[in-house]
């Protein structure tokens, strides 16, 4: 089953400062579509784990994906609000958002479907 992330990102002019891994895209749509391809397939994974000082001791549990995944994103004056709704769990959306937007990033609900 499915989950609702609400994601808020308060400063998106930071985000591209956020590591080797950040978003790179400058707006609402932009963020939407990187994060999911980062839920549906492990591209961004693989690349972190290639950073890594042993690949081989990285958990491929952490890679799982999600083809399914949706991110939508609505631009407002100061922030951007993404929803994504993945089947995957919570602790592997929130490692791909610190590795997209570091802590700069706000997860403000949580809900099923």
């Amino acid at each position: 089953m499915a989950t609702r992330y609400h994601i808020r990102l308060p400063d998106p002019a930071a985000l591209r400062g956020a590591g080797d891994f950040a978003f790179r895209s400058q707006g609402a749509e932009g963020f939407a579509e990187e994060l999911q391809a980062a839920l549906r397939t492990d591209a961004l994974f693989q690349r972190w784990r290639a950073s890594q000082e042993d690949p081989d001791a990285v958990d491929p549990a952490l890679g799982a994906v999600d083809p399914a995944a949706t991110v939508t994103g609505e631009p407002h004056d100061l922030h951007v609000d993404l929803v994504a709704s993945t089947s995957l769990p919570g602790n592997l959306l929130r490692q791909r958002m610190r590795l997209l937007a570091g802590s700069a990033w706000e997860l403000r609900d949580v809900r099923a479907g």
